[in-house]
């Protein structure tokens, strides 16, 4: 069998941090892939749902097509993956699969109508895209949720765990610059997915003060003095549209200008995007797989549920049938493997030994021809002539070899000589 051999594409994995923090280890991470036929601008709400993600997500995750669920899910403990969103597109619209990993459940959305983020921000005649929101997890917030049935339950429970949840004492209101909105319609079943970037600014003041308050470099071409400016009284759109309602009581100092602790300022919101509406299709027990809790148009009566659950169990057992009988046949493979092993190292110590005996006869063949030598020469040395050549050989007592065989002539041959 021949050596798999790593493309160009395929890196080594780098060594996992174990120094991490706690909070970051607990916090819900996420994977945002997307599954199906290409186009229909896919790719692009994928990309703009993983920055609404950000940071608990694999900002850049590449996703190939060769790469399945359970490659998602094989990584998912190592990197503290605790949700996957899946945009599939099918020839009879897109959907959104939210699921929990590694056991499930797993919600499927039908997605009606959606936006991109590029579309939201060009249509908006004040824009706010900041790169420093996008370092801190979003606020979630939830709107009529508390609607009787369980998917409405685990509806609001799989959404508030896909985002960090916050300690009311603890929490530094710097760090909340984003917020995702989601509005359930009783009436119609659909979902309103909305994400907003929050800003801060003080309420109570002139124009011109608030100018100076922010640190921004005031126009003075149309003032004739300073105090003009100052007592000039002017409100642009947004702080006409401010209500006492957007108001709050600063509980702590901001890292804005202008907002202090036990100060009144309003609260803005500046659309980001993506919108998107959607209706819940699906609720399934397990990760993509599993018992059907709910769905929207499919109902089925207790006896089809109960002959659809044995179906699945007798599913299940086959399955783990197959499982053992796997793993017993890969025993018996390893039981074979070592026995042909201690078979090997047997015989190759049998060739050791073999290959130590045969060079021991060797030797002591090589040490008899020495001492024939050595009396050769002591005779020349004492008698001083050549010693007949079989007064020391030992060609009498040779043995003959054991492919010895005398060479006869045949009959025919003698018989011809004789004539």
């Amino acid at each position: 069998m021949g050596r798999h051999k790593k493309g160009r594409c395929v890196k080594r994995n780098k060594q996992v941090n174990t120094n991490e923090k706690e909070d970051l280890i607990n916090a819900p991470h996420s994977f945002v892939i997307h599954r199906g036929l290409p186009g229909g601008h896919i790719v692009e709400l994928t990309k703009d749902f993983r920055k609404v993600m950000e940071p608990f997500t694999a900002v850049s995750l590449k996703a190939r097509r060769r790469n399945t669920i359970k490659d998602f899910v094989s990584v998912s403990g190592v990197l503290h993956v605790s949700h996957m969103c899946i945009f599939t597109r099918t020839e009879l619209g897109m959907y959104l699969k939210l699921c929990r990993v590694p056991r499930g459940p797993t919600l499927s959305f039908k997605i009606t109508s959606f936006s991109l983020a590029r579309d939201v921000v060009s249509a908006l005649k004040k824009q706010l895209v900041s790169e420093e929101a996008f370092k801190s997890s979003p606020l979630i917030i939830l709107n009529n949720f508390s609607g009787e049935g369980m998917q409405m339950k685990l509806m609001a429970s799989m959404f508030q765990n896909m985002f960090p949840t916050i300690n009311l004492t603890k929490v530094n209101l710097s760090t909340i610059r984003r917020c995702v909105c989601l509005n359930y319609n009783v009436t119609s079943k659909l979902i309103d997915f909305r994400h907003y970037a929050i800003k801060v600014v003080p309420a109570g003041l002139s124009r011109g003060v608030k100018k100076i308050v922010q640190a921004k470099i005031p126009n003075l071409s149309r003032c004739e003095d300073f105090s003009e400016f100052l007592t000039k009284e002017t409100m642009s759109e947004s702080e006409a549209e401010d209500d006492p309602t957007n108001q709050v009581t600063l509980p702590q100092n901001l890292s804005s200008r202008g907002n202090n602790a036990q100060s009144v300022s309003a609260i803005r919101l500046f659309e980001l995007g993506p919108r998107i509406t959607m209706q819940l299709m699906k609720v399934e027990d397990g990760l993509l797989d599993g018992e059907v809790l709910f769905h929207e148009l499919v109902h089925k009566t207790d006896e089809e549920k109960l002959r659809i659950q044995k179906r699945r169990e007798l599913r299940r057992k086959l399955k783990e049938k197959k499982q053992m009988e796997a793993e017993k046949n890969r025993q018996d493979k390893d039981i074979k493997k070592e026995q042909d092993k201690e078979r090997s190292l047997k015989g190759m110590q049998k060739r050791k030994e073999n290959d130590v005996l045969m060079q021991k006869l060797a030797k002591e063949a090589n040490e008899e021809n020495n001492v024939e030598d050595d009396d050769v020469q002591y005779y020349r040395e004492e008698v001083g002539q050549e010693p007949d050549k079989d007064l020391f050989s030992r060609s009498s007592g040779k043995k003959r070899p054991l492919n010895y065989a005398p060479r006869y002539k045949s009959k025919k041959t003698k018989i011809s000589k004789d004539k």
